[in-house]
């Protein structure tokens, strides 16, 4: 394989990339150009919803490419487009050869949630200090502990000393992870539900990989008052969600809330100020997790 690497400014990268998918390229990805530079810029989304934009001021757009001319070829065309004004590009570059799913189970080590409790893929060994580990592997239900707003559920879950988890209801199970945890640090019984089957099939798979007794199903599954009630999704769907979601809040449960930028926080106090008082528990890397007891 060979890489064509170019960069462009912000305007450009949506056509820059729509023309290198017209052009065969097996992949294409974007990076900012001023990376571990002061100007380096984050840019913040919501998972499973679109970029806030298409790319960064200086951007740096890569492509794959199945064998040289492909990729010289590709190089010669976007030269000669009106959007190509201001890009510049660099000559093609051989991709070695190597073990891609090695190469991909690197990139996923160990996640510490606590110092005693560890999300760990099945390739690794737990960590020493580990007494409660979770084996999950990327897939395609949302939820492998890597992305800030699974961490901080994971440790609200892990942190809760002496109080009881109780029955627990996970609205958006994705891959089962937050279920799982619970239904580990003590809460019985739980029940994770989600929209998409397929998530309902990894949580109930996630679940059996790691001994754990759940209930999972689609939302209908979900009847009655919970001690715990958890969602991990975002705001938009939150917010919409929220007569439903305190309305299996018990006396005294706790309603945990993520998927939630830090700018976001006040519209979701607002939306849910006529059935519960949310507060902001945990912020990271831009995101919050927002909680509530009744």
């Amino acid at each position: 394989m060979h890489e064509l690497a170019l960069t462009c400014p912000e305007d450009r990268v949506e056509a820059i990339g729509e023309a290198l998918d017209a052009l065969d390229a097996l992949s294409v990805s974007v990076e900012d150009a001023d990376v571990d530079t002061e100007a380096e810029r984050a840019l913040f989304g919501e998972p499973g919803m679109p970029p806030p934009r298409e790319g960064w001021q200086h951007s740096r757009v890569r492509a794959l490419f199945a064998t040289e001319a492909a990729a010289l070829e590709a190089a010669r065309l976007l030269a000669l487009q009106d959007f190509f004004a201001g890009c510049t590009l660099d000559a093609p570059v051989a991709v070695p050869e190597q073990d891609w799913v090695r190469l991909t189970q690197s990139q996923f080590a160990p996640v510490e949630i606590t110092p005693s409790f560890w999300i760990v893929p099945t390739w690794h060994e737990p960590p020493a200090t580990a007494q409660r580990i979770i084996r999950l592997d990327p897939g395609l239900a949302f939820g492998t502990g890597t992305h800030p707003t699974t961490r901080m559920c994971l440790r609200w879950i892990a942190t809760r000393g002496t109080q009881v988890l109780g029955r627990t209801l996970d609205y958006g199970c994705g891959s089962g992870i937050l279920a799982i945890a619970a239904a580990l640090h003590g809460a019985h019984p739980v029940d994770a539900v989600d929209i998409d089957e397929a998530a309902v099939r990894a949580t109930r798979d996630n679940a059996a990989a790691n001994g754990v007794g759940l209930n999972a199903g689609l939302p209908e599954l979900a009847q009655g008052l919970y001690d715990t009630v958890l969602a991990n999704i975002l705001a938009t769907p939150l917010k919409v969600l929220a007569p439903l979601l305190c309305a299996h809040v018990a006396t005294g449960g706790s309603l945990v809330l993520a998927g939630i930028l830090q700018r976001q926080a006040d519209e979701l106090r607002e939306a849910y100020s006529p059935y519960l008082a949310l507060d902001v528990a945990d912020a990271e890397d831009g995101w919050v997790l927002m909680t509530a007891r009744r």
